[in-house]
């Protein structure tokens, strides 16, 4: 826990309070403290609970658990990873400057774990945020390297334009939140489904009414309405699973809350089966204009 407050410590500037917005002084290494006596402990794993009111999180250990298990042992999204860690070097360059990579719904933190493996830069430090204490709780014991808070992306607890980059893969957004953070000529990478992503999983467990086609075409119109596109990436490949791997591919998705058992058991029982990924990366830089606050989420979430 000393370790990672000692880490939290060095960045100490670009926190702030979630209920008064005034900044932080670190006590003993133990605590985070604003001038209004509002504290916050770090957890004995070393993340920082900064949740100002109760949370309802659907998402369960069991979900992560398996969510994990496919992205640091099935390589599903080791493309996207890569392919992230690459746009994040292309933006940031030989800089030797200290980076701050927000990682905003990260979930239990894989995605975030990866892609920095992948960037291979001593310089930048990721930030994983998310409302789930189980998956934050999983990050902190997992990844050491990274620094975890469990809070809401729709109060995020940072001061204005702290982050280079932001991340937000498969997760809802807020973007009047992600305007503030973001530093001049900083980027969004928002990743989001597109038609055929999952769409083996969608076909076994869906009804008919369930399986029209998902289109992006809201969520891509919305981000633009926010951010300057400044591009957007395709990413389509598909891979084969084994049984073991389906039961997690399974577990590891929403779709499964509400499906029939029969046909959860069939789908996993095929054994080899394959699965395709179909997303888009969408890159943004903030626009100097700033709109209503909008939070969106990717429909009915598949990851």
């Amino acid at each position: 826990m000393a370790d990672k407050a000692k880490s939290v410590s060095e960045f100490l500037e670009v926190f702030r309070c979630p209920y008064c917005k005034n900044s932080f002084r670190a006590v003993d290494l133990k605590s985070l403290k604003c001038p209004n006596n509002h504290t916050f402990d770090f957890a004995k794993q070393g993340y920082v609970n900064m949740m100002i009111r109760p949370s309802i999180s659907h998402y369960n250990k069991a979900l992560f658990e398996a969510r994990q298990k496919m992205i640091m042992e099935s390589h599903l999204y080791s493309l996207l990873h890569k392919e992230i860690s690459n746009l994040i070097k292309e933006h940031l360059g030989e800089s030797s400057s200290p980076s701050l990579i927000l990682d905003a719904g990260c979930g239990e933190g894989s995605h975030l774990q990866k892609i920095i493996e992948e960037a291979r830069n001593s310089s930048i430090t990721g930030i994983g945020l998310d409302i789930s204490k189980e998956g934050i709780l999983m990050a902190a014991k997992k990844y050491k390297n990274l620094i975890w808070l469990v809070g809401d992306v729709a109060n995020a607890p940072f001061v204005d334009q702290s982050f280079q980059i932001i991340l937000n893969i498969l997760s809802p957004s807020n973007y009047t939140e992600f305007k503030r953070l973001l530093a001049p000529n900083g980027l969004v990478m928002k990743v989001v489904p597109r038609s055929s992503y999952l769409k083996e999983l969608r076909e076994a467990l869906l009804n008919d009414t369930e399986k029209k086609v998902y289109q992006n075409d809201d969520i891509v119109y919305l981000f633009k309405k926010h951010f300057q596109l400044k591009d957007v990436i395709s990413l389509r490949y598909t891979k084969k699973l084994e049984q073991t791997e389906l039961e997690h591919f399974v577990q590891m998705s929403p779709l499964s809350w509400t499906s029939n058992q029969a046909d959860i058991e069939a789908f996993i029982l095929k054994g080899f089966s394959e699965v395709t990924i179909d997303l888009d990366i969408l890159i943004g830089l903030n626009k100097k204009n700033e709109e209503k606050s909008e939070v969106i989420n990717n429909g009915k979430s598949m990851s």
